[in-house]
């Protein structure tokens, strides 16, 4: 058994959360995730600004935990390299010379594909090259070259980009010895990956059923107890805070994902065959996980400056709300004209229950877009200002008049995995090449051609598809009294946000509850309960093992990342949104 224990789901987690889980109990590996399509964009400014191109709050947390960690055994596994590994490697020997620690620390290059020539990458969805150069771009490596780095003696190893389950899936093959052709062990780590990467999510943190989590406050982060089959038991050190269930295990399952066929450089892990089994307090075992041979291709994150931004909130109250955002409106674009504006963006949100003939609150957002930040700043926020006594009554703004800042796109890109060379660096020696790789056709057990097993499938066009793995059985409670409730009474929802897209995850807690949901929860309702998805192309899958369903709405977040103009521009609330809202649920389900 390997325990691999996570100590930051992104760039700004509880800093002392490294110590907690060094100091709570056993563990074999430290890991922790820093890195987000935004993340790369905030390092890449940081490193304009002749500040380090990494996560410097990995070496705060480091530094609490290196000498009980080098005393203990524990490997450190982390990405928080971002875009200089070598120079966060370099702070991390610094960093053990100055506490008089013997420290190896290893360091993975070859994911940063910038200055390079990007002529065989491709849009997955349109196959069209990069329009142009982009600021970042960094391939998602696997787990193979992480276990290179510990099997050479490695103490501690940094990355950039890498997927984010190959903080464990590395270890994994380290200690077990997996092959590129174990499929099924390698998707059962990518899954135990995949469900601690995001830190105290799969220990009941953001949890839709919170109010069943204990001490919520002292939340305590998750840690996975990996077996030689790629079989796990998630669970937490005892005595802190949260909850790890079938519920909380099965919503980080569903967060920011795409079809069950959840594609990386190691497996493709077939996430309709996962198995969860409530083994006792706060132990939940993950199996049955079937995996497939990687696909050829490796994805590649693409950002992009893409110039400047602005958002001014003005307050609307009591009667006539609509008609009051109309006027607000018409009072600032007859100050700056709305279409000198390469953007606009206009989002009017009721707040407390919404909006009735009795009047209410309401949130009116505008935001612009420009590539020049004089318009999309002083020009435009001062004009909101100025129409401070000339407009709807009632008038007020949460925003004081500011300048614009610069914001960024991502894009994914897929690229011939053989043209993408790992490389692991030891004490600031490389370490033989063969064992950190091959990536692409070369590999044992990888798929040759572009007809091989594990290449994405183009979504089919059109607005509403329901796409599932297998045939929706009639829905239970079919013809018996419903009552109307909000859909949360008996469904558990997360959500996220890949890139423009967003992610819905819904769950339920019986069979039976399942088959009602399967049959009542079509991408056409979806729709009718969630305005704001209304005439976006959405895709709908099914996974049984977990009860649950899970929906990509494309291009609900724009261009996504920093460009997001919507209030929840990472749609972290959506699942949320659809949990309030009122459909008729079958009464013997309630």
């Amino acid at each position: 058994m390997l325990r691999v224990a996570n100590c930051s789901g992104f760039y700004g987690d509880r800093l002392s959360a490294a110590r907690e889980m060094v100091e709570g109990g056993p563990i074999d590996v430290l890991t922790g995730d820093w890195l987000a399509e935004l993340t790369m964009l905030i390092l890449a400014g940081n490193r304009a600004k002749g500040r380090p191109g990494y996560a410097t709050t990995f070496l705060r947390q480091l530094e609490e935990v290196l000498g009980t960690c080098v005393e203990r055994g524990v490997r450190i596994v982390s990405n928080a390299g971002g875009l200089d590994p070598a120079g966060c490697a370099g702070a991390v020997a610094g960093l053990a010379d100055r506490l008089g620690l013997r420290v190896r620390v290893a360091h993975v290059t070859g994911d940063d594909l910038s200055g390079r020539d990007l002529r065989d990458a491709r849009d997955p969805d349109t196959g069209e090259r990069p329009a142009a150069t982009p600021l970042t771009a960094n391939a998602y490596l696997g787990g193979r070259p992480i276990a290179a780095a510990l099997s050479a003696g490695a103490d501690v190893v940094v990355t950039g980009r890498v997927t984010d389950a190959a903080l464990v899936t590395g270890p994994g093959i380290w200690r077990y010895g997996w092959r590129p052709d174990d499929h099924d062990a390698l998707a059962g780590s990518v899954v135990a990956g995949h469900v601690i990467e995001c830190g105290c999510q799969a220990t009941g943190g953001n949890y839709a059923f919170f109010r069943e989590v204990p001490d919520p406050a002292r939340c305590g982060f998750p840690l996975v107890e990996l077996a030689a089959d790629g079989s796990c038991v998630v669970t937490k050190h005892p005595g802190t805070g949260g909850l790890v269930s079938v519920g909380t295990v099965t919503a980080q399952l569903l967060y920011e994902i795409g079809s069950p066929r959840y594609l990386g450089p190691d497996a493709v892990a077939r996430f309709d065959t996962i198995e969860l089994e409530q083994q006792g307090p706060d132990r939940v075992r993950i199996s049955g996980v079937r995996g497939e041979a990687p696909p050829p291709d490796l994805k590649v994150a693409l950002t992009y400056p893409a110039g400047y931004r602005n958002t001014m909130t003005l307050v609307l109250t009591g009667l006539d709300i609509e008609a009051k955002a109309r006027l607000a409106e018409e009072a600032v674009w007859a100050r700056v004209p709305k279409e000198t504006f390469d953007e606009v963006h206009v989002e009017l949100v009721p707040l407390g229950a919404g909006l009735s003939p009795a009047g209410g609150t309401a949130l009116l957002r505008i935001t612009v877009l420009d590539a020049d930040p004089g318009k999309a700043g002083r020009v435009f926020s001062s004009a909101v200002v100025e129409t401070a006594l000339a407009s709807y009554p009632g008038c007020y703004a949460l925003t004081p008049p500011g300048n614009a800042t610069p914001y960024g796109v991502y894009r994914p890109a897929l690229i011939p995995a053989e043209t993408v060379r790992p490389r692991v660096w030891l004490d600031g020696e490389e370490v033989g090449g063969d064992d950190a790789g091959p990536y692409g056709p070369g590999a044992p057990g990888r798929p040759d051609g572009p007809e091989a097993p594990g290449r994405p499938e183009p979504a089919p066009p059109g607005v509403g598809d329901d796409l599932v793995t297998e045939p929706v059985p009639p829905g239970v409670g079919d013809g018996l009294e419903t009552v109307r409730t909000p859909l949360g009474t008996i469904v558990g929802a997360r959500s996220g946000d890949k890139g423009g897209d967003a992610n819905l995850g819904v769950w339920v807690s019986t069979p039976e509850r399942f088959g009602w949901l399967t049959g009542h929860l079509t991408a056409e309702r979806l729709a009718r309960l969630l305005p704001a998805v209304a005439g976006l192309r959405i895709e709908r899958f099914e996974l049984p093992s977990l009860l649950a369903l899970n929906f990509v709405v494309h291009g609900l977040l724009g261009r996504g990342v920093s460009a997001g103009t919507r209030l929840d521009a990472q749609a972290k609330a959506l699942g949320e949104e659809l949990r309030a809202a009122l459909t008729d649920v079958p009464r013997a389900l309630l």
